[in-house]
């Protein structure tokens, strides 16, 4: 580990923030282990609807975070929604990478004719309204997670893009750059062996940053009813869920707003330390 890596991991908002990450990560992976009832699951819900946290209902069941208007527990959905929202902001930052890594790369390399048409497709994609392009689709197609992860993905490569360019060609002049193609080195072994290890900070951070952001796009098309669809639950779907029981049962849709900013917050730290990292 070098130097600035070590002062990295030493650096506090790094530890908090993968802290954050990591919990809720694996609390989402074992979602079937600590809440073996799936999230659509109902019991009898005149007994079992809103009930407090910490509760436990006539069946003996324990509710770490209450229950909803169908008696369905909280905790439950929180653990499975946490596996389509994460996994929607982990594919699309995913596919954000693949394509920006690709077309920046090329653009580097490439001469002055070619860098221009693909600089200028990567302008005109950052000219288009990614919820608008995404209100358009689910007007024309049944909305679901799937969608949404293509319509980020492919409306989130170009700040990657640009990142790449930039450092590819600033890297080609350097002379230990020049002095690998003097040695026979191929563009391919050139871009992998000491290009893309220096744009990597940067890249990282955008991508760190990049899951937090579609995750919370995701979030906000669920609330609308125009991401992820039933009996399917998504952070936004529960949040949504709770937006009528803010009064008399607030739990419904804490909980999830809740996860949802820790992820963000997660997010933001480690980009931060990761983006500082010489």
């Amino acid at each position: 580990m070098s130097r600035g890596d070590a002062g990295m991991w030493r650096d506090g908002r790094t530890r908090l923030g993968l802290v954050i990450l990591g919990v809720i990560v694996l609390l989402a992976l074992l979602a079937g282990v600590i809440s073996p009832e799936l999230p659509a699951a109902q019991h009898s819900i005149v007994a079992t609807r809103f009930l407090a946290p910490f509760t436990t209902d006539f069946e003996g069941v324990f509710h770490l975070l209450g229950t909803d208007r169908l008696g369905r527990d909280v905790w439950g959905r929180l653990l499975h929604g946490a596996r389509i929202s994460l996994a929607v902001g982990a594919l699309t930052m995913l596919m954000s990478l693949v394509i920006g890594v690709l077309v920046g790369s090329v653009a580097g390399f490439a001469g002055r004719g070619v860098a221009a048409v693909l600089l200028g497709l990567t302008d005109f994609a950052l000219g288009i309204p990614r919820v608008v392009l995404l209100l358009l689709l689910a007007a024309l197609w049944q909305p679901s997670a799937t969608q949404v992860v293509l319509v980020l993905g492919l409306t989130g490569w170009m700040p990657i893009a640009r990142l790449v360019y930039t450092e590819t060609r600033a890297q080609l002049g350097r002379p230990y750059v020049e002095g690998a193609f003097a040695l026979g080195a191929g563009r391919r072994r050139v871009l992998f062996r000491h290009i893309l290890p220096h744009a990597a900070p940067p890249v990282l951070a955008a991508l760190t940053l990049g899951i937090g952001n579609a995750i919370t796009l995701e979030a906000g098309l669920s609330f609308l009813g125009l991401g992820v669809q039933p009996p399917a639950a998504s952070w936004g779907s529960l949040i949504a869920s709770g937006r009528d029981t803010v009064v008399n049962a607030p739990w419904v849709g804490l909980a999830p707003g809740i996860a949802l900013v820790l992820v963000v917050v997660g997010c933001t730290l480690v980009a931060d330390a990761v983006g500082e990292r010489k």
